[in-house]
């Protein structure tokens, strides 16, 4: 890399870092609600979960086959079979098990109570498979096959702590010890305003000048795959006084209100200046794309309210950049960021060194290789569309040679 040529002037631009903090302040963790079991995947626990049973709750069969006493079967062989009556089945859920007596066996199922007395399962492909008399032909150790009381978990042990992922096995595990719901975060309520009258819904015919409208679905898709929920709030128009009204309506019912488009220098910037003097600071970052950006509190104690530009490219590299980390970091995730991994560029870049530029780009796994893919400009989503990774080039840095290794952030769920 070209050695850092200048940094921000004071009182210049506000740095990537200075501006997360920004974002990451105006939304604390999120309130801590109790959700059944059905509802609890991707959720993040908001409290440390300790057993009150133990699992297995009772000593178990781990085969299909017979309940017996090893000492009883020791001498079993396949030219010497041990021959023994089959006193009882124990099916699983079986609750009113027997005691084995001397010199028989149970025909047990796999997850069933081991009968007192009984301390080896012998599985049933060394058995002719008797139902009323069984010749054991190899005879297993004690404690063959018997899964044990709370060998898996002891009452009073912490199975999971604040902060874990809910995926599939940890919701087995919190069913298994018998837990109907569970305390999580609250995944935050995210209003995604998209403005501008030459927006038309796909599928609309378009007049001249008109834009299908693809800021809106898309940050709406992103507060949701971060955990989110999102309400998307479609077609606002370059109107202060109705995006003020839709506001109005709308603000009290969400954490954040996210908006792309209408905060940069131009004339008609709605956002702009429905907000600047409602809470609202609007900076610009030193980074590339998304330059432009805003965040305060509405009326200084209402929902927080991030406004990201408006190109497309801009708007979700700054959602990914300052507005997932800072959702997920609310609702407890104990990673809030996107994996970091470093690779090798293979082709040279080119960067403005006043800031930090965040470039698409395609991981080549086999060579631990990255390659940008199509052009910088913050239009062209076709391209982030086919990314897996933003390459990060840091501020003072204005050329990158192949070869040097780069950080890279995975766009992975």
């Amino acid at each position: 890399m070209t050695p850092p040529e200048h940094a921000p002037a004071p009182g210049g631009p506000r740095t990537v870092d200075e501006h997360r903090a920004v974002v990451a302040s105006l939304v604390p963790p999120a309130p801590v609600v109790e959700v059944p079991l059905s509802q609890a995947l991707g959720r993040v626990l908001a409290a440390d979960v300790v057993a009150t049973v133990a699992l297995p709750p009772f000593d178990n069969s781990a085969m299909d086959g017979y309940a017996v006493r090893a000492a009883e079967v020791a001498a079993a062989s396949e030219d010497a079979p041990v021959a023994l009556p089959v006193a009882e089945d124990i099916p699983a859920g079986r609750t009113d098990v027997p005691t084995l007596q001397p010199g028989t066996a149970h025909r047990i199922m796999t997850g069933a109570p081991m009968p007192a007395g009984a301390d080896a399962v012998v599985q049933v492909e060394l058995t002719d498979g008797g139902v009323e008399q069984v010749a054991v032909r190899r005879g297993p150790a004690a404690g063959t096959h018997v899964r044990r009381a709370g060998e898996d978990v002891r009452p009073g042990t912490t199975v999971l702590t604040a902060g874990t992922v809910l995926g599939p096995p940890q919701v087995g595990l919190l069913a298994a010890i018998g837990l109907p719901t569970v305390a999580v975060r609250r995944p935050p309520r995210v209003l995604v305003l998209s403005t501008g009258s030459e927006l038309v819904e796909p599928g609309a015919p378009l007049a001249p000048g008109q834009i299908y409208e693809s800021n809106g679905p898309m940050l709406a898709a992103a507060v949701r795959e971060a955990g989110g929920e999102a309400e998307l709030l479609r077609f606002v128009p370059d109107d202060v006084e109705v995006f003020a009204s839709l506001l109005a309506e709308k603000a009290g019912d969400v954490d954040l209100i996210l908006t792309s488009g209408g905060v940069s220098a131009g004339a008609y910037e709605v956002v702009k200046d429905a907000l600047r003097d409602r809470g609202v600071e609007f900076v610009r970052v030193a980074m590339q794309p998304g330059g432009p950006q805003g965040a305060g509190r509405l009326d200084g104690d209402g929902p927080a309210v991030v406004t990201l530009p408006g190109n497309p490219v801009s708007s979700l590299v700054s959602f990914e950049v300052f507005v997932r980390p800072a959702l997920r970091a609310a609702m407890g995730h104990p990673h809030p960021l996107r994996p970091v991994v470093s690779a090798a560029l293979a082709e040279a870049l080119v960067s403005p060194p006043d800031k930090r530029q965040f470039r698409r780009g395609v991981l080549d796994a086999s060579d631990g290789t990255v390659a940008e893919v199509g052009a910088p400009a913050s239009h062209l989503l076709a391209s982030l569309a086919l990314a897996d990774c933003l390459i990060v080039v840091p501020e003072g840095v204005s050329a990158v040679d192949k070869g040097v290794a780069v950080e890279v952030w995975l766009l992975e769920a």
